[in-house]
């Protein structure tokens, strides 16, 4: 897998390479104790009409620790996201979130020329960062640093546990493959310096008020922006996908159905479909340009 050296430590990434036929550059991030494995149902379609990238972020399930002195805090990860775009010298791309939604921060950040589109597939917003009971859980671990979030993830090593509401249960409907959730879980469960990493996330410390500013900040994206969303998710409130769809000046929400948070898991046929439509409108409007 290749990787790039950024002041904040190496960070490891997946390159589909450029389509025969030319295509923008879509960038998919990940959530919590997760990598870009998370997306492996979209990319093998959605490769077909862009080059598309998957960086392992250090959330949890990233297997190089950071340096010690990395800034991992909501602000810190956004910066983290603008300087992988840096390093890789990547332009006008479609950045796609799902889960974690600190990279709308960018925009607020003044860091976003590099994006030419936005994808906000069920992710954090307005107050709700973050998300539920399991996202309060995980803050709380991380405040108590290294050694909570060791005490927290123990139940991770239980394949059935993991189901359950509190731990992941309620970010798919269906169960994602254990094989790919044990490669998830094994670098927090095992490693230090990846608990030591995550606590500097989980237990940063932001407002509502904050975040629900950040999130409006988002009505100062005078580019294409594609809001997905699924209605019976049980950790993002569905008001707050129309609520975003509605700020943002070229905003369009769409509902995929049979669901719940991580919609590239429970519905990635339909997630693909929109995707390759929204970056097939990038691709037009690059061609005319």
């Amino acid at each position: 897998m290749p990787d790039v050296r950024l002041p904040q430590g190496t960070i490891e990434y997946e390159d589909s390479g450029e389509p025969p036929g030319g295509g923008p550059t879509v960038v998919l991030l990940h959530g919590l104790f997760m990598d870009g494995t998370v997306w492996r149902k979209v990319v093998p379609e959605l490769a077909h009409d862009a080059r598309v990238i998957r960086p392992t972020l250090p959330l949890g399930a990233h297997r190089i620790p950071m340096e010690p002195d990395a800034d991992l805090s909501l602000r810190g990860m956004t910066r983290l996201v603008a300087a992988f775009l840096d390093a890789l010298d990547l332009r006008d791309v479609v950045l796609v979130l799902n889960d974690w939604g600190g990279p709308l921060l960018l925009v607020e950040e003044g860091l976003d020329e590099r994006v030419g589109r936005f994808v906000f597939v069920a992710c954090e917003l307005f107050d709700n960062f973050p998300p539920g009971i399991p996202g309060r859980l995980a803050a709380l671990a991380g405040r108590l640093g290294p050694a909570g979030v060791r005490f927290a993830v123990q139940p991770l090593r239980s394949r059935t546990l993991r189901r359950f509401p509190l731990l992941f249960g309620w970010m798919s409907k269906r169960p994602v493959d254990p094989e790919v959730s044990d490669r998830w879980f094994e670098p927090v469960l095992t490693q230090h310096a990846i608990r030591r990493d995550l606590a500097k996330y989980a237990g940063s410390r932001f407002t509502a008020d904050e975040t629900t500013a950040a999130t409006e900040r988002l009505r100062d994206f005078d580019r294409p922006a594609l809001v997905v969303w699924a209605p019976e998710d049980k950790l993002m409130p569905r008001d707050h996908g129309r609520r975003l769809a509605e700020l943002l000046p070229q905003g369009r929400l769409v509902e995929i159905e049979d669901s719940y948070t991580l919609i590239p898991e429970d519905q990635p046929a339909a997630l693909t479909a929109h995707l390759r439509d929204f970056v097939a409108d990038a691709d037009d409007a690059a061609a005319a340009a």
